[in-house]
């Protein structure tokens, strides 16, 4: 009774497995089905093809330097060209072609026809930093040419050498400012100033308002009194001597050459920039938190400070211990001021354009910073990738964007199909011959891995831009083997356990024991394998060694959730369990003359011949 009731407990325990692999494989087509329903872009029900085996779209990049910035050096343009594949291969292996044309320029290839946004963002500088706000004002760009103001008339006649009227056109001829048509420096200048006798020297309290507009620090607003950098005057925006001030002022957002110069800006001046929308524009303080300080970025749903989500897509930052104490700096110094104030505002900023301008209430000083705005889960997890790999060196712009034809072809996919039919059948062949019926149990195996094998690369093609090449396809033709393999020690430790006299529902519960630590064992360096060959290799190397990871995987669940049950259950069949000819356990056959009982005095056929040996 109690052998029977093991024997029970054993064939629930199989059924509940296999029942578990059957939801696991509808579950897998089920998201390859909700694939081709709702994601975006939609999924399909075939695996996705590289660049050798459906073509795609080659752009050739060039360089975009600032004028008076330093030439391009080779050194940059490798850096570039590392972190372009880093990019495009973001989402997974999406089997991009980076390098190099002459000494600038760069040629991405890219399988299938890349979105909009995959394209934009291979040019994009996506440098990152952070800047306090020091003022905020709406999108009102003065005009450079202003009229003279009325209360002003304008000269006839040039003055005499010693009119004392001569200072009056000069200050009424370079209004600064406000919504009155005059800059707030003309009122300032407009006020006479008392000039020292030669008698009389110059008091003490003409140099403390030059040493006051040092600025104390990057939210300090004296930054506003500052002449611009050199980089405002060469692109016309503002003339030489013009404040910051002068600068918020005249700043147009709707303007691609004032949007250049403010992404070329030196890091330690300040500089006006826009929003997204632009219809705001601030005048930021220097840089206090580089891009290159990050050590992570990711994207995820938006959260509020209760951990509650707010339905928006968010970029999680995590800086280094560098950028740490910057960040915290920076944030304590800006929850010292008012909260509606704007200098309590930190902007948040990528390629000469604020993504965001956040309040302040407390110090930051875990080292952990989050980007909200107007995301998609798209292009959050673009930009989180494009800040986690760098900034490039400089800006891109498209020199060229051309759509290329296979370099295999479907020709050499069929070919590569039909030797993985081949190899597949002649696996069949050889189990069926060696293992008799037994060997269909490998046709099983065999068949339900191809399945699971085939909904993961398609499902894969969707959620991590994974396509296949001739590589992956090798890869994936090696596998059949491996997991054929993976059988063949199982079934030849249990027929060794049938040849020591053992009936067939015992061996193949201890031939299990005693193949499963092996199988796991030789998977696992393969496994190993396959992955510092994925982390060491490039382009067609790293795709065969991502297939042959992957199937490495499925093989270890092929055997333990199918191949052992089924070789249970079939156990305890009168075919199978009766060590039919033709069932591949039959004891005559593997060398297990006269079979005795082994029950709970168990006497095997070793055991027996020992004795009779020891008598004779």
């Amino acid at each position: 009774m109690a052998t029977r009731s093991r024997g029970g407990r054993s064939n629930g325990h199989s059924k509940s497995v296999l029942a578990v692999l059957l939801l696991l494989i509808v579950a897998l087509f089920g998201g390859v089905a909700a694939s081709t329903a709702f994601a975006d872009p939609k999924g399909q029900w075939s695996p996705k093809l590289g660049l050798d085996l459906e073509g795609g779209r080659q752009i050739t990049l060039e360089p975009v330097v600032a004028e008076g910035a330093q030439q391009v050096n080779s050194g940059q343009v490798e850096r570039a060209v590392d972190i372009i594949r880093k990019r495009v291969d973001g989402t997974g292996v999406a089997e991009a072609e980076v390098t190099t044309l002459g000494e600038r320029n760069i040629v991405v290839s890219v399988p299938g026809e890349p979105s909009k946004e995959m394209l934009s963002s291979l040019a994009r500088s996506s440098a990152l930093s952070f800047r306090a706000v020091i003022s905020q004002t709406t999108n009102e760009p003065v005009p450079r040419s202003l009229p003279q103001p009325p209360s002003v008339p304008k000269p006839t006649a040039k003055p005499s050498a010693g009119s004392s009227s001569t200072a009056t056109p000069k200050v009424s001829s370079s209004p600064t400012s406000g919504a009155n048509g005059v800059y707030p420096q003309a009122f300032s200048q407009a006020t006479p100033t008392p000039t020292p006798t030669p008698s009389s020297p110059a008091s003490p309290a003409t140099s403390t308002p030059a040493a006051s507009t040092k600025p104390a620090n990057p939210s300090d607003t004296k930054w506003a009194s500052q002449p611009v950098s050199a980089n405002w005057v060469k692109a016309g925006v503002v003339e030489q001597g013009d404040t910051y001030q002068d600068l918020l002022q005249v700043y147009d957002c709707s303007d691609s050459d004032t949007r250049l110069a403010a992404s070329t800006s030196p890091a330690n001046q300040p500089v006006v920039m826009c929003d997204q929308t632009g219809q705001a524009k601030f005048l930021l303080g220097p840089v206090e938190v580089k891009g290159d300080t990050i050590s992570d970025a990711t994207s995820g749903p938006a959260t509020n400070q209760q951990g509650q989500q707010t339905g928006g897509t968010q970029i999680n930052l995590k800086f280094n211990g560098k950028g740490k104490k910057a960040f915290g700096d920076m944030t304590r110094r800006l929850a010292g001021f008012q909260q509606d104030s704007p200098q309590n505002k930190s902007a948040i900023i990528v390629d000469g354009q604020v993504l965001e301008a956040l309040g302040t209430n407390d110090a930051i000083t875990n080292g952990e910073a989050q980007i909200t705005g107007s995301f998609t889960p798209s292009s959050g997890k673009q930009l989180a990738d494009e800040l986690k790999f760098g900034a490039l060196p400089f800006s891109f712009k498209e020199l060229t964007n051309d759509q290329i034809s296979p370099q295999l072809g479907q020709d050499q996919l069929h070919k590569g199909l039909i030797a993985g039919a081949i190899g597949m059948v002649l696996v069949i062949i050889y189990s069926l011959f060696q293992y008799r019926a037994l060997g269909l149990v490998t046709v099983a195996s065999l068949l339900v891995s191809a399945v699971i094998t085939y909904g993961a690369v398609t499902l894969l093609g969707t959620l991590n831009n994974f396509r296949l090449t001739m590589a992956g396809v090798t890869g994936l033709i090696v596998a059949i083997g491996m997991t054929a393999d993976s059988f063949i020690v199982y079934f030849e430790r249990v027929r060794d356990e049938v040849r020591s006299g053992r009936p067939l529902k015992a061996a193949v519960e201890s031939g299990w024991q005693r193949a499963r630590r092996t199988i796991i064992i030789s998977d696992v360096v393969n496994f190993l394998a396959s992955a510092v060959l994925y982390i060491l290799s490039e382009s067609n190397v790293k795709a065969f060694a991502f297939t042959l990871g992957l199937t490495t995987l499925i093989d270890i669940l092929i055997v333990m959730m199918f191949t052992h049950p089924l070789l249970t259950l079939l156990a305890r069949t009168k075919f199978f369990g009766g060590g039919h000819k033709w069932s591949g356990f039959d004891p005559e056959r593997l060398g297990a003359k006269g079979v005795t009982y082994a029950g709970r005095g168990r006497v095997t056929i070793a055991d027996r011949r020992a004795a009779e040996g020891g008598q004779v």
